[in-house]
């Protein structure tokens, strides 16, 4: 089993020697939920170009490609479920307003969670798919995010080649801080909420 340092350092040594192919498959596989140091390799990617080591407009499209096809493969899985999940949860309150959140507001959350709350990635697309979003819709603003994704963290790796695994560093304990306070508002707002109906009650 590997650290996620081991990986990183395997990640950069295999992307000198086999290029966007690479790319493409790593980022599918993280797109799909498996846990890659997708967003470090678009550093890394963006490093390369710098360097003259890669090509910037096949990176750039297979990068995305993969992004692409890891998004839809996990939202057609949830799909998959979706008679399943509606059979078990479909009367409860709880799952019809999270549908009707998903349907009023899911662009913004698919957008999101490309490229500025990527932990929420695959839940995001497993209940889009489950929930019947529209999948046009889900790829109009899923490739918004990743393309988003893609130009701010290759741009940053070209900028800061020479300091890649700082920036790494920075990236992911911001990450982590991001995550630690979406979460710490959304516990509030239910806390809120709960209080709330108590009282009209």
């Amino acid at each position: 089993m590997f650290s996620a340092v081991e990986l990183s350092d395997y990640l950069l040594t295999y992307t000198v020697i086999y290029g966007s192919p690479l790319i493409f498959l790593v980022i599918l596989i993280g797109a799909m939920g498996i846990p890659m140091p997708t967003t470090f390799l678009v550093l890394a990617a963006g490093a390369f170009v710098h360097q003259g080591v890669l090509d910037l407009y096949t990176v750039f499209i297979t990068a995305l490609l993969g992004a692409i096809l890891g998004d839809s493969l996990s939202y057609w899985i949830g799909h998959s479920a979706k008679q399943f999940t509606l059979t078990r949860f479909g009367e409860l309150k709880v799952w019809q307003k999270a549908q009707e959140n998903l349907h009023r507001r899911g662009g913004v959350a698919i957008y999101l969670t490309r490229w500025l709350l990527t932990p929420l990635a695959l839940p995001t697309n497993l209940v889009a798919g489950t929930a019947g979003y529209a999948f046009p819709r889900f790829i109009l603003f899923g490739v918004a995010g990743q393309v988003t994704w893609l130009l701010l963290f290759g741009s940053l790796g070209y900028t800061f080649s020479s300091r890649l695994e700082g920036m790494n560093e920075l990236i992911s304990n911001f990450s982590g801080v991001l995550m630690g306070i979406v979460l710490f508002a959304m516990g509030l707002f239910i806390v809120f909420r709960k209080k709330r109906q108590h009282r009209n009650i």
